[in-house]
């Protein structure tokens, strides 16, 4: 039976443990063993992180130990797979460069006019990422809802992407196109980070928890 870490905390406008909790069934009827943790500390305990194949986090901003985010990144290098969504995984840690570096993207912005942060927007799939296990044979879609605008390497497999349009009142002067889905192999790990998510509601939308599932047979350890 493989081994899955649920860890989760940080804001709790994200609503970690009602989130999180959406995918413990199917993490249990795909016959993983489920672990939750409520705080980062578990990172740093080398036999736990040794025995994780999967690592679901939901933990928005925080803070994070050197030991802790140590700890992540050698199991993630050595073969544990590590998985998120929104602001859990994308908006965390955000003065640990050992935590960015490892996930490939930070959140930077939700742009929006006048106060509201919702707004309608698609998620359009790349080449890439219509032909890839988690993504394949998924249409595009329209959210209306937090769009995140990430900043990012080119070591990502970006399967997804959403564009911030050039809106009057706003300060840039032609539209930016950021990914919104994408995968990174560190190590002998895989990382998956979908960045739709906002809440309930969201992570509910079948295409964004078909995204979310696949991702996480996708990344985890295959069976030893």
């Amino acid at each position: 039976m493989r081994r899955a870490l649920v860890v989760r905390g940080g804001w709790e406008g994200h609503q970690p443990a009602e989130a999180t909790e959406m995918f413990v069934p199917f993490l249990r009827e795909d016959g993983f063993a489920v672990r939750v943790e409520e705080s980062t500390e578990v990172y740093a305990d080398t036999a736990v992180m040794a025995d994780a194949d999967l690592i679901v986090q939901c933990v928005t901003m925080s803070s994070i130990t050197r030991e802790q985010v140590a700890g992540l990144r050698t199991a993630v290098a050595s073969g544990t797979g590590f998985t998120g969504w929104h602001g859990g995984i994308a908006d965390s840690f955000r003065e640990s460069a050992d935590y960015l570096q490892l996930v490939g993207g930070q959140f930077a912005a939700h742009p929006g006019l006048d106060g509201e942060y919702a707004v309608s927007h698609e998620i359009a799939f790349t080449e890439l990422g219509r032909r890839h296990p988690i993504t394949g044979g998924l249409a595009d879609f329209t959210l209306r809802t937090e769009q995140y605008w990430v900043l990012t390497d080119d070591l990502n497999d970006v399967l997804a992407t959403t564009t911030h349009p050039a809106r009057a009142g706003e300060p840039w002067q032609r539209a930016v196109t950021v990914p919104a889905i994408w995968t990174r192999e560190w190590g002998a790990g895989r990382i998956v980070v979908c960045t739709p998510g906002h809440d309930l509601d969201v992570l509910a939308h079948p295409t964004v928890r078909t995204v979310i599932e696949r991702g996480i047979l996708w990344a985890a350890r295959p069976a030893r």
